[in-house]
């Protein structure tokens, strides 16, 4: 696998709560020299990434973000505002609370009012899997492709963990044929990119894939 169809994969992202008009640029500018699938920001940087890059880069932002438990009609207006502001692709995150309540169809209600928000784009849900037993995770498979979602997400990268190939294999094997999966935090070398596309991710999220083809560990989870 080369270096251009890993990046092909990797939503280049930067999210943390101090980022920077300046570290959104390096990671966009990055972005437009290595074609990385898209850029992953935080909404409020939207407009002004889509002023400066327009149709040079892909726009990707997070909804509920990260701890999930805003109600539904925040979420969709946050949809909203993002789409309207230039977003393509939207990562949500789960109620997790009602995930461990055994809400799973009140959860699976949420997505499905947040893929009509979106529409044509792209709805990547992360279920942040750190926090959920097995059952949980199961049922969330099965939510997020009854619910029509476009991508089942592992992690926030503000939990206590992020992906781990177990998870990914369990996934393959309780959700639909037309859901793809995203795997984010837990992934540090480009061996770890690669394991996780061979095992079937379509995405991985990470700040740090290009210092891992130059041969550097990411750092953290």
């Amino acid at each position: 696998m080369t270096d251009q169809e890993i990046l092909k994969h990797i939503d280049h992202t930067q999210l943390k709560q101090f980022a920077t008009w300046e570290d959104i640029e390096k990671l966009c500018d990055e972005a437009v020299k290595y074609q990385t699938a898209s850029v992953c920001i935080p909404p409020a940087y939207i407009k002004r990434v889509h002023d400066k890059y327009a149709e040079n880069i892909n726009i990707c932002t997070v909804v509920g973000f990260p701890l999930g438990y805003s109600v539904t009609s925040a979420k969709v207006a946050e949809i909203e505002q993002a789409l309207a502001d230039g977003c393509n692709e939207i990562d949500m995150v789960v109620n997790i609370s009602d995930v461990k309540n055994g809400a799973y169809d009140k959860v699976e209600e949420e997505i499905k009012t947040l893929k009509a928000a979106c529409g044509k784009h792209i709805l990547k849900v992360i279920i942040e899997t750190c926090f959920l037993t097995e059952e949980e995770k199961i049922a969330m498979c099965k939510a997020v492709t009854n619910a029509g979602a476009d991508y089942i997400k592992t992690s926030t990268g503000f939990g206590t963990g992020g992906a781990t190939i177990e998870d990914i294999r369990l996934f393959k094997q309780h959700i639909g044929s037309n859901v793809k999966m995203k795997a984010a935090g837990g992934v540090k070398t480009k061996a770890d990119l690669i394991m996780f596309l061979e095992e079937g991710c379509d995405r991985i999220g990470t700040s740090s894939a290009v210092g891992m083809l130059q041969g550097n560990e990411a750092k953290g989870y």
